[in-house]
């Protein structure tokens, strides 16, 4: 596995022209997006834990670079608190997007409010050279406030270079979820939890997500260019094989979506015409 030195030269030599998108995936549903010079890092949970499997594969002090951090929900491992304070500090022209309902949180983190983009379902912001928009998530629920309005989990499509990139977040599949997804396009690439859930998981208020089934239908539903499984192995009490939601896809829908099974760091670029890893 590349240092955290060597993967962040990468970002910086590995072009990505019109056309072009380069993605990594960093674990759990963490994953930076480069489209022209525009970086993005989605969901990077770079705080160290006793309960991780493998540590932050770029320590949250290190990591320069990046244009925006988005966050799809207020969990740790989704906006890093500790983290995003640091990128703060660290990453002074980078901005932060987020789920609208957690800006006083991040308020009191003491992140600075000219550099705070919140967003919710059906909204959108643009930045550096490309557009994310964002659809509510039903992380297990949609839990919508009926006061505000305001959707707790989102997932986002990122738009730039002519390609669309689809983050789900956390999130179960839930009535007008697909069409929702389908009016904004075709999808390029796709990153889908895949962990599931269950009465155990329930109990200790951890909230699940689609099974690998249901996300390997989604993805025969929606046909992207090249789709990857996440949210599988960050936690040994809350994981799945990748393998198997790769064999349910090529038995179900063969030949109609390619899967890759990503690798910590390891280049991925999708193409307007192919994708290749």
């Amino acid at each position: 596995m590349l240092s955290a030195e060597a993967f962040l030269k990468q970002v910086v030599d590995t072009a990505a022209p019109v056309g072009t998108a380069a993605l990594w995936w960093m674990g759990q549903m963490g994953l930076w997006i480069k489209m022209g010079d525009t970086v993005l890092s989605v969901d990077y949970f770079a705080s160290d834990r006793d309960d991780r499997r493998f540590p932050p594969p770029v320590p949250a002090e290190r990591v320069r670079g990046v244009t925006a951090f988005l966050g799809t929900h207020d969990h740790l491992d989704h906006i890093d608190h500790e983290a995003w304070k640091t990128w703060a500090r660290a990453c002074q022209d980078a901005r932060f997007v987020f789920p609208e309902a957690h800006r006083q949180a991040l308020l009191a983190d003491g992140l600075p409010a000219e550099r705070l983009t919140g967003l919710n379902a059906g909204g959108y912001c643009r930045v550096g050279g490309v557009t994310v928009r964002a659809i509510a998530a039903a992380h297990e629920f949609l839990d919508r406030d009926p006061a505000t309005g305001l959707y707790p989990a989102l997932q986002y499509i990122i738009e730039g270079n002519g390609l669309r990139i689809y983050h789900a977040g956390d999130t179960l599949r839930y009535e007008g979820m697909l069409p929702a997804l389908q009016a904004l396009g075709p999808i390029d690439a796709a990153l889908l939890p895949i962990n599931g859930r269950d009465g155990t998981r329930y109990r200790r208020s951890c909230i699940g997500n689609m099974t690998f089934q249901e996300a390997a239908d989604l993805a025969g539903a929606l046909r992207p260019r090249l789709v990857m499984p996440g949210h599988w192995d960050m936690f040994a009490d809350n994981s799945e094989d990748p393998a198997r939601f790769a064999d349910y896809l090529d038995a179900k829908y063969p030949g109609l979506v390619r899967c890759v099974i990503p690798e910590r760091m390891r280049t991925v670029l999708v193409r307007a015409e192919e994708a290749t890893a």
